[in-house]
């Protein structure tokens, strides 16, 4: 697919690119013109991920990084500046989550405290770290992936609640930066196809007919609202929430089915 090169000249840093929502956002940065550093945990398929992109012909490199780890973060952003020569955009896709146990009370602190490091206090490790260079770049931009999870509830307390922090976090840190010229944006998703849903296709079909747009969403769509957030596209727009969830928490479908049976749901 062709697109407009809006972030040429451009360094990206992407966490949790290895697959899924990080890669497709990678990807598409760079199809834009970004030079892009894929970072994730698992090193092995972050760097095949970046190969990919590579032969495609599409600046990539990748890091192993893990966003719990200050001093990897701090390796992670220098090494973005130092190969790209400036470090413009930041998105913190790294998260976390725990399926929960049948009983909250049987929820164990290791688990918290491990989804909510991950998935919260990640993305404060890696802003902290990347803002100076955001700053020095001129055009500095964060864009931080939530969930609806943190807006409503859908289960997995901890990760839930760490979503829910973020866009807290997302609005604290935009008023602390707009003053030196950085934008900072959470983008939320509802039920994206992923690997983490290998195997579930039944549950995926099921699940499709609770969207108003009749389908869940693909990578892709969320490396879209990434992309305009990120770019000049949006260059008036800071601390908001974009939410891409197909209409999930906008429309009430079960309820609209149970008073309007006749009308039936999206197929």
């Amino acid at each position: 697919m062709t697109h407009t090169k809006r972030f040429e000249g451009h360094g990206v840093l992407v966490t949790g690119a290895a697959r899924g929502i990080g890669a497709a956002t990678a990807r598409r940065l760079a199809e834009e013109g970004a030079a892009v550093l894929l970072t994730d945990r698992d090193g092995t398929v972050v760097e095949r991920t970046a190969a990919r992109l590579r032969g495609e012909g599409l600046p990539a490199q990748a890091l192993e990084c893990d966003v719990a780890d200050r001093p990897a973060v701090e390796a992670a952003v220098a090494h973005a500046v130092d190969a790209f020569g400036s470090l413009d955009v930041l998105v913190n896709c790294a998260a976390r989550c725990t399926p929960e146990t049948p009983l909250f009370e049987d929820d164990s602190d290791e688990e918290w405290a491990r989804d909510l490091d991950i998935t919260l206090s990640g993305p404060y490790r890696c802003s902290r770290a990347a803002l100076p260079h955001l700053v020095a770049s001129g055009r500095g931009a964060i864009v931080n992936i939530g969930s609806v999870n943190g807006l409503q509830d859908f289960g997995n307390h901890a990760y839930s609640a760490a979503k829910a922090g973020l866009g807290s976090l997302t609005r604290t840190l935009a008023g602390h930066a707009a003053g030196r010229g950085v934008r900072v944006n959470l983008v939320v998703p509802g039920t994206v196809r992923t690997s983490a849903w290998e195997g579930r296709e039944a549950e995926l079909t099921e699940m499709q007919r609770l969207y108003p747009l009749g389908r869940v969403g693909d990578p892709q769509d969320i490396a879209a609202a990434v992309a305009f957030l990120a770019s000049r596209d949006a260059a008036w727009i800071t601390g908001t929430t974009l939410v891409v969830d197909g209409g999930l928490t906008a429309v009430n479908t079960g309820f609209h089915a149970a008073i309007h049976p006749d009308r039936g749901t999206p197929s």
